[in-house]
């Protein structure tokens, strides 16, 4: 009886409930299959324990019908013979062995219940295991597809993070670009501001030259 509730609370179970609330389906699917493949192994045994007493009950309710037709012949047989005291002891072993067949009638009919009954429970518990197996395996596919789908958006997020950061170092290298641009752009502005300069100062000076050597050169007409 203990076995048949521990079938009849799998068969009742909930299986898509049981795995929705679970912290980890996976791993309560397996043992929900383990559980009914064990359970199954023990009412398949039960089943037949319980067949084999029912053919040894019906065995023994035949040997007794047996037994009971013999001492009736028996008796039969010390009638004929004017025999009233065997045929009496004849007769009262019939009725002890017809006895004995009803009671073996009551217990077979009770055995063959109970087989009947563990047939059922054994043939709808395969059903149940059937269905858990494909459950499960369905169940094991969409957490895989889960997982490759989580790593892909882990890589994608990657190479969203590698992409953002590659555009970050290209826009910097522009800004350093230009900066550099800038600065080059400066020095050569201070560069021809400094030409321009030292040109106007180098005119001076040429004047300068020129009034002195002309002052000489007149100078030495007014000597001559």
């Amino acid at each position: 009886m203990a076995l048949l509730e521990r079938v009849g609370t799998l068969l009742r179970a909930n299986i898509n409930d049981l795995l929705a609330k679970a912290e980890d389906p996976e791993k309560l699917a397996r043992q929900l299959v383990l559980d009914m493949e064990n359970q199954l192994l023990q009412v398949k045994t039960q089943v037949a324990i319980a067949i084999a007493d029912q053919h040894l009950l019906l065995k023994k309710k035949k040997e007794h019908e047996d037994a009971q037709a013999e001492w009736r012949r028996k008796a039969e047989l010390a009638v004929a013979k004017q025999q009233d005291d065997l045929a009496r002891a004849a007769l009262e072993r019939s009725l002890a062995s017809q006895r004995l067949a009803q009671g073996y009638v009551q217990q077979l009919e009770d055995q063959t219940a109970e087989a009947e009954t563990l047939r059922g429970a054994y043939t709808r518990l395969q059903q149940k295991l059937t269905e858990t197996k494909a459950r499960v395996e369905l169940l094991i596919a969409q957490h895989r597809r889960a997982r490759t789908a989580a790593k892909a958006a882990t890589a994608q997020a990657l190479l969203g993070t590698h992409e953002k950061q590659a555009t970050l170092n290209r826009l910097s290298s522009s800004v350093k670009d230009a900066e550099q641009g800038n600065t080059l752009s400066r020095t050569l502005t201070a560069i021809n501001t400094s030409d321009t300069l030292e040109e106007r100062f180098a005119v001076l000076e040429q004047e300068d030259q020129i009034e002195a050597l002309l002052l000489e050169l007149k100078g030495q007409q007014r000597l001559t």
